[in-house]
Order: structure tokens, then sequence, then C-alpha cells
């Protein structure tokens, strides 16, 4: 059923009306966080291709995630549609603003989730297409439910957020394998200082929403900067295992380790002082960090 405000507005102009529908319908994907999806699938696929890349299978893998990625993105927005409501950055998103309903929302993130799976399942394996599965179940089942209860659905959430490279590592390679658990540890370590970083910036939206994130439950923020620092430093350590399993040469290496140094010491200028202004810049620098980590990866694979 309708808004009733939407059913008094006036009528737009049809071509209009379609255009702003589609509009709600890609954001309700997620779309520039998908783009991070069908980098790092695509990357892990093109690094866990024994003999060489085959773009028709590179590109329907990273489709495939991109789309259960997208698919689980909707069905968490038609779940959280209450809590987006209350928060200032969510709150003109189109479930929360009544532009798209919840039914309609759930079967297009039913749709998207399905499709993903059987493109995984028909052009990659089924040990992509299982992980992919996983990433669902998890994401929705688990830290889905979990964010409403405790901080700790911060490290589940990073399962299914780390699960991408896996899926393409499996496409590429026929299945998972050291290096593809070496990508999937790396993603899930970059996480938590970002996330860290989010969960500062809008601590007091999590607070109307009931989110008991770590700088909610604990104001000062002692513990959110330790967890960005521990994982910044965990990840400098993880990001020179492609170099030690010959993934990666010498090139990479010098690469990563500066940065992983780089990065290590944002984590520390937000641990020692929890200011909007140190998490921007943690946020950022996070921003930054992984693509640079993959180009690095990648090219000395060239």
């Amino acid at each position: 059923m309708k808004d009733a405000h939407l059913d008094t507005a006036p009528v737009p102009v049809a071509g209009v009306h379609r255009s702003t529908a589609l509009v709600d319908y890609v954001a309700l994907m997620k779309p520039r966080l998908n783009l991070l999806v069908v980098v790092t699938s695509a990357a892990g696929y093109y690094l866990g291709a024994a003999g060489g890349a085959d773009l028709l299978l590179l590109a329907a893998a990273a489709a495939g995630t991109a789309l259960v990625a997208a698919g689980a993105a909707v069905l968490n927005q038609v779940y959280e549609r209450d809590t987006d409501a209350l928060m200032l950055r969510t709150r003109l998103r189109p479930l929360p603003d009544g532009r798209v309903t919840p039914a309609d929302a759930q079967v297009f993130g039913l749709v998207l989730s399905a499709a993903g799976l059987a493109l995984l399942a028909a052009f990659a394996n089924l040990t992509a297409a299982g992980l992919a599965l996983a990433t669902i179940a998890i994401y929705l089942a688990v830290y889905t439910p979990m964010k409403r209860r405790t901080p700790t659905a911060t490290l589940v959430g990073a399962v299914p957020g780390a699960l991408p490279p896996l899926i393409g590592w499996a496409a590429g390679h026929g299945g998972v394998s050291v290096g593809g658990i070496t990508l999937f540890t790396i993603v899930f370590l970059w996480q938590i200082p970002h996330f860290m970083a989010i969960s500062w910036m809008y601590r007091d939206d999590y607070a109307k929403a009931g989110f008991p994130m770590l700088p909610v439950i604990e104001p000062d923020g002692t513990r959110a900067g330790r967890q960005a620092l521990v994982y910044a430093i965990a990840l400098l350590v993880a990001s020179a295992i492609p170099t030690l399993v010959a993934m990666s040469g010498t090139a990479y290496l010098a690469t990563a380790l500066a940065l992983g140094v780089a990065f290590s010491w944002l984590a520390l200028q937000f641990a020692k002082a929890r200011t909007d202004e140190t998490a921007r810049r943690l946020f950022f620098g996070s921003i930054m960090y992984l693509p640079l980590l993959w180009i690095a990866m990648i090219a000395d694979r060239l």
C-alpha cells in the first residue's frame, strides 16, 4: 500500500517518474560500495587465474559477485528501514523516504541475489557460488540482526565484506587456496580501521538508531581507537604474505610496507586523539589504501 502523501501528490511527468524510479532502485544497490566489490572480485580472479585470465569469465565473476552484493544490500535496507529513518545520513534513502515499498524492494533484492548466484554457478564454479551464498547468509542472517545488539557485529560483518576477492579467486583458481585466503585476510583486517573511523564520525546517528557501536557505548572512543590501530598493524603484517607465498614480488612488498606504515600512522593518530578530523583522515586514508594495494599487487604480476 502506498503512503497517503504519495497518493495525493501531483502526478509527475511519465519520463521523469520513470527516471526517478530508476535512480531509486540503483541507489538501493549501493553502487559506490559495489564498485569496490567489482574491483576486489576482479582482482581476486586475475590473481587466482593459474592459466591466464579469461576476460569473459573475469567479467562474469565480477558481475555475479556484484549482483549478490547488491541484492544483499537491498535486503539489508528492507530490514533496517526503520533505523535508517532515524539517522540523518540514511533517512532519505528510497525505503525510509517512502519512494520504494518494502515489498518491491524485497523482490528486487531476491532477484538480484538469485541472478548473481546463477551467474557464478553457470560461468565460474560451485565453489564461487557457494561462497557468494555464504556472503548473503552471514550478512543478512547473522550480521544485520547483531548490529542492534553488540559492537562485535563489526567483526562479523567484516567476513562477508572480505569474501568478494575470495569469490573472484575461487572463480579463477578453481577453488580456495592460500592465495585466496590471503586476499580475504587483507580485506577483513582493512575493514576494521575503516569502520572505526566511520562509526566515530557518525556516532550520533548510530546512537539515535540504537546501534551499540563502540563510540556509542564508550563515548571517549578508547577501544575504537585501539582496535583501529591493532588491526592496521595486523594489516601491515598480512600485506607482506603475498610475497612470502610467491603471489607477488619485492616491488609489491616495498609498496605494501610503505602503504601499511602510512595507514598505521593514521590509525595511531586516531587512537591518540579521537576527533572528527583524525577519524576523517583515517577514513580517507583507508579509501586510498586498498585500491593502491591491489594496483601494486596486480602490476607486480604483469
